[in-house]
């Protein structure tokens, strides 16, 4: 898994590069935040100079999806030591901190007419969302509890759509972590 930090790194990297941001900007984002897809959002937040307000807010939103993370951990990885997951996270970090370093510094050599850097990301989690699918045991998969809460929020409150989305969504991830009685595997 940490491997597959590196293509991503050098995507990110590359992209801030190509929004007009300095090369250093990868690295020091990289090593600072540390945030992944928070760090992507940043990027178009930064270019367009938002207040620090509300990339704080976004941080929180953003971020606030690694709860869930924690709870549908597996068994094998609650039974690891303290030093393994050190080693763990810190082999992590360096390799996204390095991949968005060595993406800054060499995207300048991605011609402009290259597209679709941002969507790394992206596509990253749709395969992720599609094994957990093929995963599922007969519990309400996470993309669907998803479109559902973006659905039900357009309807009912379209001025607040991307508060109410995420107020369901979670609503919903803890009722049917709830109902499960903590065993759904995939978040």
């Amino acid at each position: 898994m940490g491997l597959a930090m590196i293509p991503l790194g050098l995507a990110f990297g590359a992209l801030v590069v190509q929004s007009g941001l300095d090369w250093w900007w990868a690295g020091l984002s990289a090593a600072l935040i540390y945030g992944g897809s928070f760090e992507f959002l940043l990027i178009g937040m930064v270019t367009a100079a938002a207040p620090l307000v509300s990339i704080a807010v976004a941080a929180f939103l953003v971020n606030a999806r690694h709860v869930f993370y924690a709870l549908t951990s597996t068994e094998h990885s609650r039974s690891w030591s303290s030093p393994r997951i050190l080693w763990v996270q810190l082999f992590m970090h360096l390799y996204w901190a390095g991949g968005a370093t060595a993406g800054a510094l060499f995207g300048a050599l991605i011609p402009d007419s290259v597209t679709g850097l941002d969507f790394a990301l992206t596509a990253l989690f749709t395969v992720l969302a599609l094994d957990a699918i093929r995963d599922l045991h007969g519990d309400v998969p996470t993309p669907v509890l998803a479109l559902l809460s973006a659905v039900a929020a357009r309807l009912v409150f379209p001025d607040q759509m991307l508060l109410a989305a995420f107020a369901l969504f979670t609503t919903g991830l803890l009722a049917r972590h709830l109902a499960t009685g903590g065993k759904h595997r995939h978040a």
